[in-house]
């Protein structure tokens, strides 16, 4: 049983604690990279792209914690399977995973190839991707005895349908995330493995880029209520929340933040 927190003073203390985060070397996984960096966790980022990890590690370092890269394609089982092999051996235990590896598309579906190579691509990094590091870490985090906190980044696109953006393969595999969160939320919480879901919005660091369009910033001032981009750091406070033992008694849950673009 996860005790609950008796006092605010440290009920957002993640002091010391270890994350993986999978793409972490750019966008919104970077973004939660820094945040939980900001507050004390060591960073092990899964990535594909050493390269473009170690200016992410730069970023990181002003923080004073441990932050190392592994390479990492969480569509691979065996790869995933050394990669968390390679993190825990540096590491010595994980505290928290985020899923956040992700790719999308933006071709309709019935246009898509023959092979339907567009379909398997996204759903194998947006879904299998993330039940393969559930898999790997999970039993790591069941077996240690110590719980877990397990934190899948989905998208708003796994709830709603954007009628000019077609991306089946990404709404079908995040909306498949949110429903598998709940599942593992339902298996692990018996070892004190909580399982959350963070649904962005349009996030000025996602894969809108850091640089929106003028047309595309007026869009979101007239569809969404609060009329503005969300902020990569702004998803990562949410993360550190769900982390924290503040959020102890929260499990299952799909968080949606954007700006209440989902209510117009």
């Amino acid at each position: 049983m996860i005790e609950p927190i008796t006092s605010m003073k440290n009920a957002f203390d993640l002091t010391g604690q270890n994350a993986i985060i999978t793409g972490g070397n750019g966008g919104i996984g970077l973004a939660i990279a820094k945040a939980m960096a900001e507050v004390g966790v060591n960073i092990a980022i899964l990535c594909r792209d050493l390269k473009k990890a170690e200016g992410a590690l730069e970023a990181l370092a002003p923080y004073g914690g441990k932050y190392e890269s592994f390479l990492c394609d969480v569509t691979d089982l065996p790869g995933v399977r050394k990669a968390v092999a390679d993190v825990y051996e540096s590491f010595g235990e994980i505290n928290i995973l985020v899923n956040n590896a992700g790719v999308t598309t933006n071709r309709a579906f019935l246009d898509m190839d023959e092979d339907l190579s567009e379909w398997y691509r996204v759903i194998n990094t947006d879904l299998h991707g993330v039940a393969n590091m559930t898999y790997e870490v999970g039993k790591r985090m069941r077996d240690a005895g110590k719980g877990g906190s397990i934190i899948n980044i989905t998208s708003l696109s796994g709830i709603v349908v954007h009628k000019n953006s077609p991306r089946s393969p990404y709404n079908a595999s995040k909306a498949g995330v949110n429903h598998f969160t709940k599942a593992m939320a339902v298996e692990l919480g018996k070892y004190n493995i909580r399982a959350n879901a963070i649904a962005p919005g349009f996030i000025r660091a996602g894969f809108g880029g850091e640089n929106p369009s003028e047309q595309f910033k007026a869009y979101i001032r007239e569809q969404q209520p609060l009329g503005r981009l969300g902020e990569g750091l702004e998803v990562g406070a949410l993360a550190v929340f769900l982390a924290s033992p503040a959020a102890g008694h929260l499990t299952g849950s799909v968080q949606l933040i954007d700006g209440g673009f989902s209510l117009s």
